[in-house]
């Protein structure tokens, strides 16, 4: 398989594969009389244990140490893998259940007590993760409008937003799968959307803006989740969607 049909197979880019192999952690075991690059079947498998260590929040030169040790085989990567994905699952179960009822909460103009955030997120929850969005983009127009904007949904409204929501990440999530390569039309086509769906719920979110918020899909763990949850290498098939998407348009 050449370089150009694993980006497209598994969402990663060209880039990134050349980088993997200049860093030694992904080197093609082939390569053709033209010098092209040629992944074996061994190569996507390592390939697969890269990118599931690399969602795990594992840095490139841990994966690297992990992979090389001689005495670990397939099966203990799997069983260290299956236990840190059902420990963040676990985490990430918890942590959307509260905010889903925090969401509700103020869509019916309740406001929750920091005690009662702990007692719906249970010890998974830390104020942090709302004074790190303040802090971030409090002083942004676009913070202002999202407040303003979202202060007066209803219950129907957030039910609403969701299933667009969803039915935008089911449509990239299908594209994933269906091999169509993340910088394509198509899935330029659907970032766009995505992009669409903040600009009319939330606030005026531009291409750069979309970009950074992109990149930050596989930056930050707690976003890659979200992503991960509905199907694996969906967090970085987004994040190159959208940057190539905000590229087009810029």
């Amino acid at each position: 398989m050449f370089v150009g049909e694993v980006a497209a197979l598994t969402g990663v880019t060209v880039r990134t594969l050349h980088h993997y192999e200049r860093i030694s952690l992904l080197v093609p075991s082939g390569r053709t009389s033209a010098g092209y690059r040629q992944y074996s079947a061994a190569d996507l498998d390592r390939l697969h244990q890269v990118l599931l260590y690399r969602e795990l929040g594992f840095s490139l030169e841990e994966v690297a140490t992990l992979l090389d040790d001689p005495s670990a085989d397939t099966a203990e990567h799997l069983r260290r893998q299956h236990r840190l994905l059902r420990e963040r699952l676990e985490r990430t179960t918890a942590m959307v259940a509260a905010v889903e009822k925090e969401m509700e909460a103020r869509s019916m103009g309740i406001a929750l007590t920091p005690e009662e955030k702990f007692e719906l997120f249970g010890e998974h929850y830390s104020e942090d993760y709302e004074r790190e969005a303040e802090e971030r983009w409090g002083d942004t127009e676009a913070w202002a409008q999202s407040q303003r904007r979202t202060a007066a949904y209803t219950t129907e409204d957030w039910a609403g937003i969701q299933q667009e929501a969803d039915g935008i990440h089911g449509r990239l999530a299908e594209a994933l799968r269906a091999g169509v390569p993340a910088d394509s039309e198509q899935a330029m086509d659907l970032a766009e959307e995505h992009r669409q769906h903040i600009v009319r719920w939330f606030y005026g979110c531009s291409p750069e803006m979309h970009a950074g918020l992109g990149r930050m899909y596989v930056e930050d763990e707690r976003f890659t989740a979200t992503y991960e949850r509905i199907a694996p290498g969906l967090a970085q098939y987004v994040s190159t969607a959208v940057q190539a998407n905000a590229a087009r348009r810029t």
